[in-house]
């Protein structure tokens, strides 16, 4: 692979995550060396940040990489934002409302694999609304986890998530889902995928 289509892999991966991540995560997802890895997210920050066309750039901090608007386009995030406030959730929203609803607490990677699309903007509207909370999720760095908030609760006249119509039947769904997961990712099935060189 050339060097300008790792470049554009790695852009493609942060899109996707939504959230910061290291240069170790982008080398165990990509397969590139984590050296390399920091050498490319260099590279394309250096980028965004030279073509004044890309209304995008590169945050570092902490050794985390996320993908952000660029200040000078601060304004039109803002009027977005405030566009989104005047109006009702959009169906979008409301969709993504009722997956953490039903299956919170849950990370936004399994919220983006039921919706097929990334939902970071809409994640942050919701937080921002009070509708939804994030927590770290336990035992892990970096990865939140997301679920209705009391503010939710409280709108839909409930005492709890658990008095949601068939909220039973939809985290039978979800314990499902996790163990055809953990099936996939098992360390029988996993070290058969680690090429030779990788192994210990």
């Amino acid at each position: 692979m050339e060097h300008s289509e790792k470049i554009s892999a790695v852009e493609a991966l942060l899109f996707f995550y939504g959230e910061p991540i290291t240069a170790a995560k982008v080398a165990k997802v990509t397969g590139f060396p984590e050296k390399e890895c920091g050498a490319l997210l260099k590279s394309l920050g250096d980028k965004l940040a030279a073509d004044p066309e890309r209304g995008l750039w590169l945050l570092e901090e902490d050794g985390r990489f996320q993908l952000a608007t660029k200040p000078s386009l601060a304004w039109l995030t803002k009027k977005l934002l405030e566009a989104e406030f005047k109006e009702e959730l959009s169906p979008a929203a409301l969709e993504t409302l009722s997956l953490i609803a039903y299956l919170g607490p849950v990370p936004r990677s399994t919220v983006d694999y039921v919706r097929g699309v990334n939902s970071s903007f809409i994640l942050r509207n919701l937080l921002i609304r009070g509708l939804i909370d994030r927590d770290l999720q336990s035992g892990k760095k970096n990865i939140y986890e997301y679920r209705a908030s009391f503010e939710f609760l409280k709108h839909m006249g409930l005492g709890s998530v658990k008095d949601l119509p068939e909220y039973e039947k939809y985290q039978s769904v979800l314990k499902q889902f996790e163990a055809e997961a953990a099936a996939e990712v098992s360390p029988a099935s996993a070290s058969e995928n680690i090429p030779d060189d990788q192994t210990a």
